[in-house]
């Protein structure tokens, strides 16, 4: 089976990648490779997974219509897509809203072009984000509440993915998945991150800045368990039954952590204790995040098993080989 992969230079792309490669699969890969966050990284990660048999990788900006021959050549015989690539970060909309328009919502649409005129396609799974909630204060969230109300861009940009791969279920008959994400982290995560901003702070005695004065909660989830839910995901397509083959889905931890306890187990895992400086709560930030995983335990037996506990150290043990700390 061949499948293309967006955002394969980006944390949850390279993994999933790796997980398809390990089993046998065939992994075309495309990233712009932006400088959002460290280029360094984005290397790092591709230099293994071009070092595997079945990988191949081409560096392309979806957002870019000039590039769309190349794309379509690129991707020849591929017959299931995940995609990953898009502009990431609640706060970074705040300052730079043009590169989620491009990034998440142009790059989206040319994937929906891509994969439908691309011949015997079975399925496109495609991330979303837990932000699309919003505001909601009802706990744990659940894929049947409204998502009307998003408080950042990057939320809204998220949702108007969803809407527009429904469009073309129902127009075209084309096999999608939405995956809501749920604050992934572990091994080979983003630097911009709150816990790899947290590691490098505390293990350079600088001080953390932690918001809402550490009143908020998270639903913590662990990379191996997200990619998990992914190749589930990327192995059932929906069918057309009463409607278009879509699905939408929570992917988390289905439990919600308190910050607080996140830093205190890093700080154990690093043998450091933190600086806190306490701030306010951030423009487009939420105080809590919690997956209601009822749909995907039932269609897809996804069970996630990684406590933070478990999860934290094993970011940590890559963090201190990774960046040469003893």
């Amino acid at each position: 089976m061949k499948t293309l992969v967006t955002g394969v230079a980006g944390f949850i792309g390279f993994h999933t990648a790796i997980r398809l490669l390990d089993r046998g699969g065939e992994v075309v890969g495309i990233d712009s490779v932006n400088d959002y966050y460290s280029v360094s990284l984005k290397r790092a990660r591709l230099e293994k997974l071009l070092a595997r048999d079945g990988f191949s990788f081409h560096k392309l900006d979806l957002s870019d219509r000039n590039t769309y021959a190349k794309t379509e050549t690129a991707i020849k015989g591929v017959t299931r897509t995940v995609h990953l690539a898009a502009q990431a970060g609640v706060r970074h909309s705040i300052d730079h809203p043009f590169d989620y328009v491009d990034s998440n919502l142009v790059a989206h649409l040319t994937i929906l072009e891509l994969c439908r005129h691309q011949p015997n396609f079975e399925h496109l799974v495609f991330a979303s984000s837990s932000s699309v909630y919003g505001g909601n204060r009802k706990l744990p969230f659940s894929i049947e509440d409204r998502t009307d109300s998003p408080i950042s861009l990057y939320a809204a940009t998220k949702r108007a993915n969803e809407h527009m791969s429904y469009s073309y279920a129902h127009l075209y008959g084309l096999p999608q998945t939405g995956l809501r994400f749920f604050t992934v982290y572990g091994p080979w995560g983003r630097p911009d991150m709150a816990l790899y901003i947290f590691a490098d702070s505390i293990i350079n005695s600088r001080p953390i800045e932690v918001f809402n004065h550490g009143e908020m909660k998270r639903d913590f989830t662990f990379i191996d368990d997200i990619v998990t839910g992914v190749v589930a995901a990327h192995d059932n397509p929906p069918a057309r039954a009463d409607g278009p083959p879509y699905k939408i889905y929570n992917i988390g931890n289905n439990r919600s952590e308190p910050l607080m306890r996140l830093i205190g187990v890093l700080e154990g895992a690093l043998g450091r204790k933190a600086e806190i400086v306490q701030r306010p709560m951030q423009m487009g930030d939420v105080k809590e995040s919690f997956a209601d995983i009822d749909a995907i335990q039932t269609d897809l037996g996804f069970e996630p098993t990684t406590s933070i506990d478990v999860g934290v150290p094993k970011f940590v043990e890559w963090f201190k080989s990774y960046n040469g700390y003893d």
